[in-house]
């Protein structure tokens, strides 16, 4: 897995590291655009902020146009910003109703001699960093991957001598432009090693009519596993609506995934998770989510949890299914009841199963929640309630 933020988060962290790039801002606002584009003047550029690429060549639902347009007035700042942000952008990138944007980033455009294409990533045949670069850059690059040269390197060495002198015959930079590559290129590997990077994707990375070089766009992917040494990073992590409960349950130590049903499920392990699925599924039903909760859950987010699967206004029906050996079977009982109380008494049928370590006891729930030893039955019994709640 990955870590991933949008562009504008990325355009700052290449800052931080002394790599060029257009002076930009964010806005929430048809009003907020007008107002930066008559500061910074026009023509300008504007960017739907989603968590996707191709947004080019995608299409809003609003208008037809795509996530990435010029302008050349304040006036057309505020028409073109009306018809993005609130709506939804699809590419090829996202899923098929699209991704909602809800803020655009906003420069002044340059005036582009040149296109390159910049990355660096790891070659997990090779077990080592490497760098590719084209000369084809832009919405094009997708096309082109052939034409992509690749450079391996190790972390403690970088940028060579040796590799900044093939790039220089190879792209035909001049001797000025090859200072302000190699320092571009030596300043990225610093970032992707400092911030435990899996992907660094300058596109397109150009050289101006004025001679400058340039980043104009970045995605940047991170080592999900090495959060725990990116505080930073993590803090700008956007999470979507749909994202929203999975973050929470993941914050709390479960593992929480989002399904298309209408019963919340809970359960220990992902084994039992799946013949959960396939049990429902065989009795006519459909399960909202899984909600694993591991050995290790405890009453604070075990009640957490029920929250999250309570407050989703697709889940009909709650079925709990414990196959207690870590986790105590009492102790899950404890749980539900406490988080019953919590929140006044479950708005929605619950079914629970219960079965392993201290099972005998966790009968005692009483509390109008349906009790079901038998894991066939309690199947039956959630998809019952919820075609008739």
């Amino acid at each position: 897995m990955s870590l991933n933020i949008a562009q504008h988060h990325s355009h700052n962290l290449l800052k931080q590291f002394q790599i060029p790039v257009p002076e930009g801002f964010v806005v929430k606002s048809p009003e907020a655009a007008r107002d930066v584009v008559y500061n910074i003047g026009a023509p300008s550029v504007m960017k739907a902020q989603i968590l996707a690429g191709g947004r080019g060549k995608g299409k809003y639902n609003s208008d037809g146009k795509g996530g990435v347009r010029i302008v050349d007035s304040p006036d057309e700042a505020f028409e073109n910003a009306s018809n993005m942000i609130g709506y939804s952008l699809v590419t090829k990138q996202t899923p098929p109703d699209g991704l909602p944007v809800n803020k655009l980033y906003i420069y002044k455009s340059v005036d582009i001699a040149q296109e390159f294409y910049v990355a660096i990533t790891f070659d997990r045949a090779r077990y080592k960093p490497v760098l590719l670069m084209s000369d084809d850059g832009g919405v094009n690059i997708e096309s082109n991957v052939n034409q992509l040269q690749r450079f391996w390197f190790n972390l403690s060495t970088g940028i060579t001598p040796e590799i900044a002198a093939y790039i220089e015959a190879q792209f035909g930079f001049s001797d000025d432009d090859m200072g302000m590559v190699t320092h571009i290129l030596r300043q990225l590997v610093k970032l992707f090693r400092e911030k435990d990077a899996t992907l660094l994707e300058l596109n397109p990375f150009v050289r101006t009519t004025e001679g400058s070089l340039i980043c104009i766009d970045a995605k940047f992917n991170f080592d999900d596993s090495a959060k725990f040494r990116q505080p930073e990073l993590v803090s700008l992590v956007e999470h979507s609506a749909e994202e929203k409960d999975e973050y929470e349950a993941s914050q709390l130590g479960l593992s929480y995934i989002r399904l298309d049903g209408n019963i919340g499920v809970i359960v220990n392990g992902a084994g039992l998770a799946m013949a959960t699925n396939d049990l429902v599924t065989l009795y006519g039903g459909n399960c909202a989510n899984f909600l694993d909760i591991g050995g290790g859950a405890t009453k604070e987010t075990l009640s957490k949890a029920f929250s999250i699967l309570q407050g989703d206004s697709r889940t009909k029906a709650l079925f709990i299914n414990i196959y207690g050996g870590i986790v105590r079977c009492d102790m899950i009982a404890e749980s539900i009841l406490a988080a019953s109380a919590a929140m006044g008494g479950f708005s929605i049928p619950v079914v629970v199963r219960l079965q392993g370590t201290n099972y005998e006891k966790g009968f005692k729930l009483g509390n109008n929640i349906i009790l079901e030893a038998d894991f066939d039955a309690a199947a039956k019994k959630i998809v019952e309630l919820t075609n008739s709640s």
